[in-house]
């Protein structure tokens, strides 16, 4: 088995690619590349899979993907897009040896995890068939198997969310920043030289919490990665258009997208 396998369950902004009631050319697209359910991504090794964040398309995408069990959840922060599929973990206690599931996030994440969902964290509601989350705060780099998960700090508006850098044997396999602004530098020395990177790229104008598309090519032109994938779109690019101005070793994630390392 590969080392490594993410695939990409949503590639899109947090209002979803089509918008509704937009007829936009991105959004009345036939190309199913343009369809963008929330960000997210599942990550398969040998020994373990997980994925990084329960947006409010979770379900659909764990249907579309076949999804059938999980060992834990990666929190990069608390925005709805990206926690409101948290009980449609659910399923996953049910099939899982322990009847639980692990949640990894930072303090201030696990905090709002906490209060959005406090029917399951309190305890009351620990019947067959509720989600019964185990806790795990992320306050450095943590073990998933044998993947080393080191959290990476960038801005996000006015608060700091973590990325993800996902190594094993000392590679540097896959690192993950799909909600950032700007890259800071110790964040671009940890990367420098990643197999596979997936970035933020909002829209072609800059936005206040996001990178715009030329932001992001600034940052995968410093970090150098083997293959970036453009990641959190929104309706500005579409996926034909956008790919015949890249450089290089630069591609648009979408949905149901498989990286094999």
């Amino acid at each position: 088995m590969a080392e490594l396998e993410i695939t990409f369950l949503g590639t899109g902004t947090s209002q979803g690619v089509p918008m509704i009631g937009c007829s936009c050319p991105v959004c009345l697209s036939t190309d199913p590349r343009d369809k963008r359910t929330r960000s997210s991504v599942y990550v398969k090794t040998p020994e373990t899979a997980f994925v990084v964040d329960t947006g409010p398309d979770f379900r659909t995408q764990c249907l579309r993907e076949g999804l059938c069990s999980l060992d834990a959840v990666v929190y990069t922060h608390a925005h709805t897009d990206h926690i409101m599929g948290f009980d449609d973990l659910r399923r996953f206690c049910d099939v899982h040896p322990d009847n639980r599931m692990p949640i990894y996030a930072s303090p201030e994440t696990m905090a709002d995890l906490q209060r959005v969902f406090r029917f399951a964290f309190d305890g009351t509601a620990r019947f067959p068939g509720y989600i019964h989350p185990e806790p795990y705060l992320v306050d450095g780099p943590f073990r998933l198997g044998d993947l080393e998960i080191t959290p990476l700090p960038v801005p996000h508006g006015r608060i700091s969310v973590n990325g993800y850098l996902f190594s094993r044997g000392g590679r540097k396999l896959f690192a993950y920043l799909s909600d950032c602004k700007a890259v800071p530098e110790p964040v671009r020395e940890l990367i420098s030289g990643v197999e596979a990177l997936s970035l933020d790229a909002l829209r072609h104008r800059p936005h206040p919490t996001h990178m715009s598309l030329d932001e992001a090519l600034e940052v995968a032109a410093a970090v150098q990665a083997q293959q970036t994938w453009l990641t959190h779109l929104c309706h500005d690019l579409g996926h034909v258009e956008t790919e015949k101005r890249l450089p290089p070793k630069v591609r648009i994630a979408y949905d149901g997208l498989k990286i094999v390392l």
